[in-house]
């Protein structure tokens, strides 16, 4: 008699974006990420433990947030009549309160050299939520977004994993310190072009993640007449420019646009987030700020799927509107950002390593190049997996940010306190010095 065996279930198929690799969670920007929380370092209960230097977060003045709370408790405190309003159906328009705030923080950390109108400001659950939504608006499936390298690693699931929209590369390089060019912005616009791509837009962030600077005017200049001329659109992710150390360092296309009286300014869309420069990314506060009528309205209506709660917007709305908090925040923010980053800049220089040369952001761009065994990706990945398993730093490589040198690395200095930064660049000089004596 034959043996009946039990037959295996045939697999349920899923969506295509279910099964698609384009997320990017297998990149080692994320494999740091999981790295940490296995184990997270901890000044006393686990001081061998990994330091998280891959996470962009601003705790450097979350006590003068923390400080505003404590002496305005009404902000947070609904009582029975703030329940039932919030509680109840919320327009996806968001609380006017809170865009008019919003709109004004906007303009403070521009020191007022641009205007923003409230109507024009669509609200989002986070920048990720933002940048999505806007790429879902100008672009199909197949098409194509030129961004510069390096670029945030998230950009990979932001921008590409749900949309099926492409990314291609705007090539930058070291030589000029990683600035745009037009040479290379038409380079990407035909590569493109070759793989049969429709180009829909240009994304920058300004100021740079990874790099930690901002986008000198004249470049800015030359992205807007190149989209300009391609007719295509232009999103600028500002979400750090509040972290500028200095507000006159940082130009936003904002101001360009006011002082051209908006001409072009239809292909023009920014994004802004709290979670940088305020350091309320548990708060998930996007926004996006459009030029063009039907992107607002078109935004709007998206951003059903992506609200953010009636709660955190009145008590955020109370915040923002209070300027002597805003102005003695933002001012302290930027004193403190530069100092921490001098504190790492000095602190990596006396171990040897140079830094790209920075002016805002919550980290560093670190060349490692010097001391890879091999000028390759390979050789870049081998000293990370030495930093992240052995000297038990979680830094982000330049590959995941498809930075084209080898040896490049962003490390973030603004999550932690200054002790757990000296014990940071402790281990790397340590490391450093064991490497030299190879």
């Amino acid at each position: 008699m034959a043996i009946e065996t039990e037959q295996p279930t045939p697999c349920v198929e899923l969506s295509n974006i279910a099964v698609s690799d384009t997320h990017g969670e297998d990149s080692p920007y994320f494999a740091g990420w999981k790295a940490y929380d296995e184990n997270p370092y901890d000044e006393s209960s686990n001081p061998s433990g990994v330091i998280q230097m891959g996470l962009a977060e601003n705790q450097v003045s979350f006590d003068l947030v923390e400080e505003y709370l404590e002496q305005h408790p009404e902000a947070s405190n609904l009582g029975s009549k703030g329940f039932r309003e919030n509680a109840l159906f919320q327009d996806y328009h968001g609380l006017l309160s809170f865009r008019r705030a919003m709109a004004s923080f906007m303009e403070q950390i521009r020191g007022g050299r641009a205007k923003f109108d409230p109507s024009r400001i669509v609200l989002t659950a986070g920048a990720t939520a933002a940048n999505e939504l806007l790429t879902f608006i100008l672009a199909n499936p197949g098409d194509a977004l030129l961004v510069p390298t390096p670029y945030y690693p998230g950009f990979d699931r932001d921008l590409r994993w749900r949309t099926g929209v492409n990314i291609v590369s705007i090539h930058c390089d070291s030589s000029n310190s990683f600035q745009i060019t037009p040479q290379a912005l038409e380079a990407a616009y035909n590569e493109a072009e070759n793989k049969n791509m429709k180009v829909r837009g240009v994304l920058i962030t300004n100021p740079s993640n990874p790099l930690g600077a901002t986008i000198q005017r004249v470049v800015l200049q030359q992205i807007l007449d190149f989209v300009t001329k391609k007719n295509i659109h232009l999103v600028s992710d500002e979400i750090y420019s509040g972290s500028a150390f200095s507000s006159s360092e940082f130009v936003s296309v904002a101001e360009i646009l006011e002082e051209q009286q908006y001409k072009n300014a239809e292909r023009v869309h920014i994004v802004y987030s709290l979670s940088k420069d305020l350091g309320l990314p548990g708060f998930r506060v996007g926004t996006v700020y459009s030029y063009n009528d039907k992107v607002v309205t078109t935004a709007r209506r998206m951003s059903s799927f992506t609200l953010i709660s009636s709660q955190t917007q009145q008590l955020l709305a109370s915040m923002l509107s209070d300027k002597e908090f805003t102005e003695n925040y933002i001012k302290t923010n930027r004193e403190r950002l530069r100092k921490r980053y001098d504190m790492i800049i000095e602190g990596l220089k006396s171990s040897g390593i140079e830094c790209l040369k920075g002016n805002a952001g919550l980290f560093c761009w670190m060349n490692l190049g010097p001391y890879l065994d091999t000028p390759t990706r390979e050789g870049e990945l081998a000293i990370w997996n030495s930093m992240m398993y052995e000297v038990k730093l979680n830094i982000s490589p330049g590959s995941s940010c498809q930075c084209s040198e080898p040896g490049w690395f962003r490390v973030c200095f603004a999550n932690m306190s200054e002790q757990t930064l000296e014990v940071a660049l402790k281990r790397i000089r340590d490391f450093m010095e064991k490497k030299r004596e190879k």
